[in-house]
């Protein structure tokens, strides 16, 4: 059918920051709940959970997302092999690609790095965070 070592990329899954990204409306192209997208993904972010999850994947930079074009760059990613076979059998639809790669972006080591004071000052006290009073 297609070359082996040449893939179609053209057929590939497209998945924009912008549909995962909890800072947009679902008017400015997010596709999955608030509660389970997160804050502003890059392309980066996107490709290293696709290979976490071992899916192929190809980072466009020269690609922008249509709805606000300076949003710039996607992230294709191939579901199925040539046999129709699922690469990871947990995530066989656009959607669930969605949720699994909103839910990875969040423990990214680029991320988690930049967290880990915040983290463990806070884990010092533990029953002072909640100060002030409550509103009627």
């Amino acid at each position: 059918m297609m070359d082996g070592n040449l893939p179609n990329i053209k057929k590939w899954v497209v998945l924009y920051p912008v549909y995962i990204n909890s800072k947009k409306t679902i008017a400015e192209g997010r596709r999955i709940s608030v509660s389970k997208a997160c804050e502003n993904p890059t392309c980066a972010e996107i490709g290293d959970c696709c290979s976490y999850l071992k899916l192929p994947f190809a980072i466009e930079i020269d690609k922008a997302y249509p709805r606000d074009f300076m949003q710039v760059g996607r992230v294709r990613v191939l579901l199925k092999k040539e046999d129709g076979t699922f690469y990871n059998p947990a995530i066989p639809t656009r959607k669930q690609l969605m949720l699994h790669v909103a839910e990875l972006v969040p423990k990214h080591h680029s991320r988690t790095k930049k967290q880990e004071p915040a983290s463990t000052s806070g884990a010092t006290s533990s029953k002072s965070g909640k100060g002030g009073k409550k509103k009627r």
